[in-house]
């Protein structure tokens, strides 16, 4: 039960704030967790597969508690240092028990079959398929009740569970239909019913428990001690993965350390795939129908991630995630906007209509129907992610070609017509500024590897196309009055993507454009601070209802100022943005200004991405001016532990 201000009248509402989850992952699957100790959100077998637990989206849509009995609210929460090991610790009146959550990784298992689920990069490792829960008592004694109720299929069917084995420590359900079959172990007594596992145990002090719950042949622990040694297998996993980033000697260090677990924690590790987020239909605007489902890769994000995993030191799943980009992108078919983890082309959007919806937010969406809009961004943010990837590694594969001269004729072809912008309206289509500098990049960075690959009739021809674009948006998307640049050539209205402009070096950051459109976004498309996409009464959007202020938004302006020269301004909105992270460092898509309240799906891969890419830009930039000052030697050790990453949009 949390309080909601809505309309200035503080109401109850029967759902935790979407910020106070907390996120575990394996990297197939994830899972959200309530304050109250409840796992109100899971999918199976993969992050984008039916819930298993779906509380998040109707309390009646199954979850899995394990917490003091009559307590809701934990003293603290936090995550195991550099891991994804969530440590929730209760005090009671009789005592104090700790609780660690988390999806178990282990040694990869040689007698598994993983023919349908092979690796990107094998590795010594592999998901164990155990979601682990233990619970230790630290100080006096405190009942403890576990309640496990699986609603499967999205929360249409209710689990039925038998013992299996000697005694009351294990029970199982049986596979339907597309769900699996779920085991449950615990050295606890299972009392089993009406779709519930339970157990009620009084813990004292030095007393342990756990339960594991397991969804394919991977073995549960066998006990407390099996569970604790390979809990802190998963730590090591954590900690040994971390440790091969290079992070920055500086107090934002931790936020850039989160974002990067987020990112790896949000990746579909057999293909190397990451979602745009965890979560589907978590609303943008609470009871109301900006509610999409993002449990799929969106190829606009891939420039983002290349370069924040490229700068992060995080090589291996650059290629990973290259290798996925470069598979989908191939044959003869046309790119789409968006990919399911596995590939998949096909992702027809359906409303759940049994779901009441996060706080009463309908409808329930699975699948997104963008996959078949057009949206001129892609070939651009295709071609800048080869761009990057080819900078950083000094080589473009051979294989790459074909692909990438698809996609600039493709650019060239159709840069002319209107379509659904980067936001993806739902409203009729229309000639997008953003949308004609990304095919402007397109062009762009298609002639700059032409030319890298002495191929001078395309690097000519490409190079020609992107300068009459060029031309036509200097012209088209400007707003003669003041200056800057506008959503579409039939509007004065602003759009919070022209941010991309200095950034993928469209024009210089000193012209008096750009500088016009940083400032006027930064004056009129945000409140308190906080950058919306658009105005909602100004835009065709094709949708009803109001929304928050876009995270990535507002970290985009960060950006932009750090490259028009506004370094006080733009560390100013940056500290204000970190403060704004949930207690356990995460984001969400989008923050009301008015309450600091996070909204919209969860966590969210572009929010940690933009901020990667903000951070970064301010740590640099700062160090580069301790570095010009007049007494540099204090800061000299300072300096050397910063990256310098290659610059994302660089020439």
């Amino acid at each position: 039960m949390s309080a909601v201000l809505q309309g200035g009248t503080l109401r109850r509402s029967a759902y935790p704030p979407i910020g106070e989850y907390a996120f575990l992952s394996d990297c197939e699957v994830t899972a959200l967790v309530a304050p109250s100790g409840k796992i109100e959100w899971m999918c199976l077998p993969r992050m984008d597969g039916p819930s298993i637990f779906g509380a998040i989206l109707d309390r009646d849509a199954g979850s899995f508690r394990v917490s003091p009995v009559g307590q809701l609210v934990p003293t603290g929460r936090r995550y195991l240092p550099g891991t994804m090991i969530l440590e929730t610790t209760w005090g009671t009146r009789t005592g104090w028990v700790v609780v660690e959550d988390l999806l178990l990784i282990g040694p990869w298992h040689h007698d598994t079959d993983r023919s349908t689920t092979h690796r990107r990069s094998p590795t010594d490792t592999d998901a164990d398929h155990v979601l682990l829960r233990m619970m230790r008592c630290v100080n006096g004694h405190v009942e403890m009740h576990v309640e496990c109720e699986p609603k499967l299929d999205y929360g249409r069917r209710s689990a039925i569970w038998r013992y299996d084995g000697e005694g009351y420590g294990r029970a199982v359900t049986s596979a339907a239909g597309h769900a699996p079959e779920l085991a449950l172990t615990t050295d606890l007594r299972l009392g089993i019913g009406r779709g519930r596992a339970r157990a009620r145990t009084t813990l004292y002090e030095g007393d342990t428990a756990y339960v594991a719950l397991t969804w394919t042949e991977h073995a549960a622990p066998a006990s407390y001690d099996e569970a604790h040694r390979r809990m802190q297998f998963t730590a090591d996993y954590w900690h040994d993965w971390l440790a091969h980033g290079n992070f920055p000697d500086h107090p934002w260090r931790t936020f850039l350390e989160r974002s990067a677990l987020t990112l790896k924690g949000l990746t579909y590790a057999p293909t190397g795939a990451m979602c745009a987020a965890a979560t589907t239909s978590l609303p943008e605007d609470p009871g109301g129908e900006r509610n999409w489902d993002y449990r799929y890769s969106w190829v606009r994000d891939s420039s983002f991630i290349l370069w924040a995993l490229h700068s992060l030191g995080f090589e291996q799943e650059a290629v990973d995630y290259y290798s996925f980009i470069e598979d989908v992108a191939s044959g003869e078919r046309d790119l789409q906007v968006l990919y399911g983890v596995g590939g998949e082309r096909e992702l027809t959007e359906h409303e759940l209509n049994h779901l009441e919806g996060y706080d009463h937010s309908r409808p329930v969406r699975i699948g997104n129907a963008a996959y078949s809009q057009n949206q001129h961004d892609i070939w651009g943010v295709l071609l800048d992610s080869v761009y990057i990837h080819a900078k950083y590694r000094d080589q473009l594969a051979e294989s790459s070609w074909p692909i990438l001269i698809r996609q600039v004729e493709a650019a060239i072809e159709h840069w002319r017509e209107p379509d659904r912008g980067i936001w993806e309206v739902r409203g009729e289509p229309k000639h997008f500024t953003s949308s004609k500098v990304f095919c402007w990049l397109a062009c762009d960075r298609g002639a700059r590897l032409a030319r890298l690959r002495s191929d001078s009739e395309r690097a000519e021809r490409w190079q020609a196309a992107a300068d009459e674009i060029h031309a036509e948006v200097c012209e088209l998307g400007v707003d003669p009055e003041r200056g800057c640049f506008v959503q579409h050539y039939e509007t004065t209205s602003l759009d919070a993507a022209l941010l991309m402009i200095p950034m993928v070096s469209f024009l210089p950051a000193d012209d008096a454009r750009v500088r016009a459109t940083v400032f006027a976004i930064a004056d009129e498309l945000s409140h308190d601070g906080l950058v919306r996409r658009y105005l909602v009464e100004e835009t065709d959007d094709g949708l009803e209802g109001g929304e928050g202020s876009f995270a990535i938004c507002s970290w985009w302006l960060v950006s932009a100022l750090v490259e028009i020269g506004e370094f006080d301004r733009a560390r100013q909105l940056g500290e204000k943005l970190l403060a704004y992270a949930s207690p356990l460092g995460l984001y969400a898509e989008e923050i009301d200004a008015s309450t600091g309240r996070q909204l919209g799906n969860f966590p969210q891969a572009f929010t940690h991405l933009a901020l990667i890419r903000a951070v970064q830009r301010l740590v640099q930039t700062e160090y580069a001016m301790l570095a010009a000052a007049p007494s540099p030697g204090k800061i000299a050790t300072a300096v050397g532990t910063v990256a310098s990453p290659v610059d994302t949009f660089a020439p």
